[in-house]
């Protein structure tokens, strides 16, 4: 399939966006200003790239601990993202959420998830909801490898079936969960494999490759939109850094990772850009400057950014039925 200059080019701009923004992350974490824990996105950028841009803005997703890049495909604010990492109240969850459960429904994210699994019954329910309004929306649910041992990947998988509903549910194969590696823990060597179970199509594809995902997904949106079901995407990439920042990764060595940082999709699908003639060393100089100065004002506006009253804590939590928030 043929593309312009920038439908292509917006692919790399949207991933060197994501990719900047975790290095500021990883950067701010180990500098001790943000709470809680950071997983990051490096690495696994074109699967969120791939994927989002089939997407319209009355689609849903639900992410996962890991969700920042899912965040900034799908359109969040990275002023509001950077905002919830420091935790205050200009954030998208007014800094109660950090950065494992950031949401924004009015652009279809449906949270993050610092449950294991967590999204996918989210994702069911949310196509449910779409099938019995008649629309013609569509979810896609990311998870990882680990996730789809959970007993809510299965339930998830089962309901779609049997009810048909629009959902993609879109593995991010990093090969490890947490500390574990993939072959250690799941008992398939391709979990699109699991697919055949619920009588769904199962695909696998590599998931450094940023049109190949683009392509496997637009094949699935077309075909939940259209009414045909879901589909299990399995995108099959390697975790860059470790489970978070700070782990010390005592699970794999050195040359493991440097041999798979050469497979990187930004590096990647850069080579394509010049190699097609789509780019110049310019425009990728003004594209990475962009995404840095957007991601250094992003930090700005957070570091500004008040943190929330304490009396605010319990706030958007529970609401009576006077209307009242408790």
């Amino acid at each position: 399939m043929q593309h312009d200059k920038e439908f292509l080019i917006g692919f790399y701009r949207t991933m060197v966006r994501i990719r900047n923004f975790e290095l500021k992350a990883e950067e701010l974490f180990l500098q001790a200003k943000l709470p809680g824990f950071i997983h990051l996105y490096i690495g696994e950028e074109a699967i969120a790239t791939g994927a989002m841009a089939n997407l319209r803005k009355d689609d849903y997703i639900t992410s996962t601990h890991r969700g920042h890049g899912h965040m900034i495909a799908k359109g969040a604010d990275v002023k509001k993202m950077m905002a919830e990492l420091y935790g205050k109240e200009t954030g998208y969850c007014k800094g109660k959420g950090g950065s494992m459960h950031i949401a924004d429904v009015s652009i279809g994210v449906l949270g993050a998830n610092g449950e294991v699994a967590g999204g996918l019954p989210i994702a069911v329910g949310a196509g449910m909801a779409i099938k019995m309004q008649k629309k013609d929306s569509v979810v896609i649910s990311f998870f990882g490898d680990g996730a789809s041992n959970r007993g809510a990947f299965h339930e998830a998988l089962n309901w779609a079936s049997v009810y048909r509903l629009p959902v993609i549910f879109l593995n991010e194969n990093n090969q490890f969960a947490s500390t574990e590696r993939v072959t250690e823990t799941t008992s398939v060597q391709n979990i699109a494999d699991r697919a055949v179970g619920y009588n769904i199509p199962g695909v696998i594809v590599d998931g450094n490759d940023v049109m190949a995902v683009y392509e496997v997904v637009k094949e699935a949106v077309d075909r939940a939109r259209s009414g045909g079901g879901p589909t299990l995407i399995e995108a099959k990439t390697y975790r860059i850094k470790g489970h978070f920042v700070g782990d010390p990764v005592l699970y794999r060595n050195e040359s493991e990772v440097n041999e798979k940082w050469q497979f990187e999709p930004i590096s990647r699908f850069e080579s394509t850009l010049f190699e097609m003639g789509i780019i110049t060393d310019a425009e990728k100089e003004s594209i990475w400057k962009q995404a840095e100065q957007e991601i250094k004002n992003a930090v700005n506006f957070a570091e500004k950014s008040k943190y929330p009253e304490p009396e605010s804590a319990l706030q958007d939590l529970f609401e009576s039925d006077t209307g009242y928030d408790y």
